[in-house]
């Protein structure tokens, strides 16, 4: 049984959208390229042909596993979440002590992290030390550098 996960409504629909797309255009390139490479001759000796059927392999695997990630996925209402404590979806700026650095970050599942747009997973060590904190809270989180410990300023959905 595969583990529950929750999403926003966004990272839902972008999962839904690549399955979609994996299940139509993806299906419908590889079988292009398998009958392409069965055009030019025999099997037995055709590289083509096994590449092109390996990679519909991956392409069943990964929509296999798509469609178990989204069987156990769950949709989170926002409007009904405390925003007193740091939970899964929360807005959380905060403060490095040390370099009195300012950050915002979201906490989201592991396929929607993009620390680039500024969302990190919750069971990476910065989100774990943040759960349950509250504004004024400090968490101090075991890094590879060494401890840091942050200061919560603010949480917000």
């Amino acid at each position: 049984m595969a583990e529950v996960t929750y999403y926003t409504q966004e990272g839902l629909d972008k999962l839904k959208q690549e399955l979609h797309y994996l299940k139509t255009e993806g299906r419908a390139n590889i079988a292009k390229a398998i009958a392409e490479a069965r055009d030019k001759g025999d099997l037995s000796e055709n590289a083509e042909y096994d590449a092109a059927k390996e990679a519909q392999g991956l392409h069943e695997a990964k929509i296999a596993k798509l469609e178990e990630v989204l069987s156990s996925a769950r949709l989170i209402d926002e409007s009904s979440l405390d925003t007193s404590k740091v939970l899964a979806l929360s807005y959380v700026k905060i403060k490095n002590k040390k370099n009195n650095a300012v950050m915002t970050y979201q906490l989201v599942s592991e396929t929607e992290a993009d620390l680039k747009s500024g969302k990190i997973s919750v069971k990476s060590p910065i989100a774990q030390g943040l759960l349950g904190k509250s504004v004024g809270e400090t968490a101090q989180i075991e890094a590879p550098a060494g401890v840091l410990e942050f200061e919560i300023l603010e949480i917000s959905r």
